[in-house]
């Protein structure tokens, strides 16, 4: 079983950027599809980012379209979410997730384990 552990939350001003890192361990991440998702007050959780197992393509929701990169260090079992540009509207709990499936799909029911989540704060 794998287990997931997300860090690199804070607070940040609009315009900056952060970085997010899931660290995996039980497995090699890259038997995984991962997954970001994020979930602010008041709203269900919503898919970010996700990348195929073995890395073999990402997915992004359009609203993080080139500001936002998922990447997989095979080195160190982590996959990063490297966050450019930040809104306030990025402000989140954001969670990381791992399915078996080869695809990066958007629906978080189709991923099997998570993550305890890590906050995002972005002040205006």
């Amino acid at each position: 079983q794998v287990q997931l552990a997300e860090s690199g939350g804070g607070l940040v001003q609009a315009g900056g950027s952060l970085r997010l890192s899931c660290a995996v361990s039980g497995r090699t991440f890259s038997m995984y599809t991962m997954g970001w998702f994020r979930q602010a007050p008041g709203a269900e959780r919503e898919f970010v980012a996700a990348i195929g197992r073995g890395i073999s393509s990402t997915n992004y929701a359009d609203f993080v379209k080139g500001r936002f990169t998922i990447s997989g260090d095979n080195a160190k079992n982590t996959v990063d979410l490297q966050m450019n540009s930040l809104k306030p509207e990025d402000t989140a709990v954001y969670f990381c997730a791992a399915r078996s499936g080869s695809q990066p799909l958007r629906s978080d029911y189709r991923y099997d384990y998570w993550g305890q989540g890590t906050q995002v704060t972005v002040s205006s």
